[in-house]
Order: structure tokens, then sequence, then C-alpha cells
């Protein structure tokens, strides 16, 4: 028997539509972050797949819909895009964007202090300073959407008719 009067549970919140100056600040946030991984030579690509990395993590449809078709856009192979949840286990992946995925999976689960440690001392070898900030903060702030996302149950729109 479900705890709710009728055969579906009630419809979310839509947070961001709720509180539009919270989630403003939020896309202000982004579109600073986005500037920081630029100015420091993150490209864009590499912001994707973090961006869709932890998107996987948390579970969140609507911002892995979002992300794919970003990284497409930015020039991302669907080769690399269907492998990414076990880019541990390929040879596609550069170094760098490597460092920058291992970073991204502990700053989303920042409970695990030992692969915090070892994602952070790994990027320092092969990224620079403010690349490694530039990581840490896109993951940061997707963490965030995801969460709004989750919470609001925000839909996967329907692909265009063909």
């Amino acid at each position: 028997m479900s705890n709710y009067p009728s055969s579906s549970p009630p419809r979310r919140i839509f947070v961001d539509k709720q509180s539009p100056k919270a989630f403003l600040a939020l896309v202000q946030v982004s579109e600073a972050v986005r500037a920081t991984a630029s100015e420091a030579g993150l490209d864009r690509t590499t912001v994707e797949l973090i961006n869709l990395r932890v998107s996987q993590l948390n579970g969140c449809a609507y911002c892995l819909d979002v992300h794919t078709r970003a990284a497409l856009r930015a020039g991302e192979s669907p080769q690399r895009l269907g492998v990414l949840s076990a880019w541990r286990d390929t040879g596609l992946f550069t170094p760098s964007e490597r460092a920058a995925l291992a970073l991204a999976e502990a700053t989303t689960d920042p409970v695990n202090t030992a692969a915090q440690t070892s994602a952070y001392e790994a990027a320092r070898q092969v990224l620079p300073e403010a690349q490694v900030s530039a990581a840490i903060w896109v993951a940061v702030t997707i963490n965030a959407f995801n969460r709004v996302s989750v919470m609001s149950k925000h839909p996967v729109p329907s692909p265009p008719a063909k």
C-alpha cells in the first residue's frame, strides 16, 4: 500500500523555478567557473567529461542529457562518451583527462579521503595548479546542479521528431 493518497507521488517542486534568485546565483557561479577553466587552459571537452562523470555518479539524467549534447558539440567522440564510466579501463583518455576525472570523482565523494588524496597528488603531477583548481570548481558546480535537478526530478526532454 502506498503512503500517497493517490496512485502517484506528488509532483516535485522545481527548486530552480521556486527560488529563481538562488538558481541565478548558481548560474552565475557556473559562468565564473567556465571562465576560470578557460583561463586556466582546461579545454571544453575536459570540462564536459567532468560534468558527465559527476552526473553519472549522481544519477542525474537531466544533466547527462544536457552535457552529452554539449560534449558532442565541443568535439567529443561518441566512443569516449560511451566508455566514460569505465575510463580507468581504457587507453582512450589522456593523462590530463584522467587526472581531471579522478579529481571530479574525489570531489563528488569527499568522504573517501584516500581517493581524494590520491587523486589530488596524481593531478598535481600532470596538471598546472590553475587547472587543478578549475577541475575541482567544475566538479563542485556540476554537483550542485545535479542536486537541483535530481531533487526537482527535471524530466529529460524527448528528442525532436525526425
